[in-house]
């Protein structure tokens, strides 16, 4: 009897989430794989035409697409490295014997509290007018110069700003890992001789092998899914498109050009090879903490 309540008890709680996941996640899903078959704009009144697979071969012909593809690669390679870094730098360093440890912790996760849109407008407005106006005052003008504006320097931007949003969120996740070491561990390693750097890669890093496992998958995602710091800060592509990410892209192909099926068959194609890339990483990382 009492089973049979806690069951109850459970799918009170666990059915209302249910429904919402099915309705704004699995049903919309299922029927944007059908949107991928088709050719429509998108008005309703409009017929749609069944394309089958041409949607899809479509894709391996589209320059700005695979040209989205390669920015998108190139930044996430480039962001998840700086994250994790100093993510993880960070960490030690508010874990360790700093006097004001528990205020660098609040400076430096406040980034992330700040939205995607807003913090692309506030950067935009630093990289154009008070760089341009650094600049203008020092002579600088090799450094201090409107960074959006230049096809080079845009997508270095983009960088600089999302991995100034995020480190302080992977901080945390470290944080919890490091503090969750055992301490006979790490005494024992004290006493036995160990320097700090012998300690740090064979010991601490091997102990925090889930927390890294974690933050990899969620800087990998996470980057790879880019959009309100790619909308606000470089207006969605920057010049000549050298910002322009996988997920703006399908965005401007499904609500700039309503090319509703083909759009849809990118976002499905997009989703596709992101899974695969973050599973193959959380299989990876896991035999990790199986082997420590």
């Amino acid at each position: 009897m009492k089973k049979r309540r806690d069951r109850a008890w459970y799918a009170l709680f666990v059915l209302p989430l249910v429904f919402i996941f099915t309705t704004v996640v699995i049903i919309p899903f299922i029927i944007g794989i059908g949107y991928s078959f088709i050719s429509w704009d998108g008005m309703p009144l409009n017929e749609k035409t069944f394309v089958g697979f041409d949607n899809y071969t479509r894709l391996f012909t589209d320059a700005r697409f695979i040209n989205s593809a390669g920015h998108t690669i190139l930044f996430t390679i480039f962001t998840v490295l700086l994250i994790n870094v100093l993510g993880l730098s960070f960490a030690l360093i508010v874990t360790g014997k700093l006097r004001v440890r528990n205020v660098a912790r609040t400076m430096l996760f406040m980034p992330y509290l700040i939205g995607g849109l807003i913090l692309g407008y506030i950067w935009k407005f630093i990289f154009t007018d008070v760089f341009k106006s650094i600049g203008e005052l020092t002579g600088w003008t090799s450094i201090f110069f409107s960074w959006l504006l230049n096809p080079h320097y845009a997508l270095a931007a983009m960088i600089i700003v999302t991995t100034w949003q995020m480190a302080g969120y992977i901080m945390i996740i470290y944080i919890n890992g490091i503090q969750a070491m055992p301490e006979d561990v790490l005494e024992a390693a004290k006493v036995d001789g160990a320097g700090f750097w012998h300690t740090l890669l064979h010991i601490k890093f091997p102990l925090i092998m889930p927390s890294f496992t974690i933050c990899l998958f969620l800087t990998l995602s996470n980057c790879f899914k880019i959009f309100d710091v790619n909308f606000s800060l470089t207006s969605g592509g920057g010049p000549n498109n050298a910002t322009e990410m996988m997920a703006m892209n399908i965005y401007n192909e499904i609500f700039s050009l309503s090319n509703f099926g083909y759009g849809q068959a990118k976002a499905i194609m997009f989703f596709i090879v992101v899974a695969i890339i973050t599973l193959i990483q959380v299989s990876i990382t896991k035999k990790r903490e199986v082997e420590m």
